[in-house]
């Protein structure tokens, strides 16, 4: 079996780690920052199914992107708020961005790789080459 593989670049991801260790501090979700999405990756009989929890977000935040064997999922999502009141004016930004890839196994057909978004859920589809299929021999009897 053949399966997909994080992407992690030689380089110390220093400030990754810093997060992840800062985050386990708090329990309250509204002050942790999501670093990357959670990905579940399955096999089936003709494809590799990906799916990536995005919650808040719509199809036009994300980008998929295929290079030679590396598959990235990122995101970069800006939020601007602007409230006056009473001689004062409050102003929020947040930004959030992402990025997340995997190397493809040598069996995925880079052509068919097919991007679903529904209700926080990326669904990536990554079909399998003809040649990577099971095919079925048929067992011939002895010739008479």
């Amino acid at each position: 079996m053949r399966s997909l593989v994080k992407y992690s670049p030689l380089s110390a991801d220093v400030l990754g780690d810093f997060d992840r260790i800062f985050d386990s501090f708090f329990t309250d979700s509204t002050l942790r920052r999501a670093s990357s999405p959670k990905v579940d990756i399955r096999e089936t009989e003709d494809s590799y199914v990906l799916e990536a929890e995005l919650p808040g977000m719509n199809e036009k935040d994300i980008e998929v992107q295929v290079d030679d064997s590396l598959l990235t999922i990122s995101s970069k999502n800006e939020d601007e708020k602007e409230e006056k009141r009473d001689g004062y004016i409050l102003k929020e930004r947040r930004r959030n961005s992402f990025t997340r890839s995997f190397v493809l196994p040598k069996d995925v057909d880079k052509d068919s790789i097919d991007a679903q978004f529904d209700n926080g859920l990326l669904s990536l589809t990554l079909g399998k080459t003809p040649e990577a299929k099971p095919k079925m021999i048929e067992v011939k009897g002895k010739k008479k």
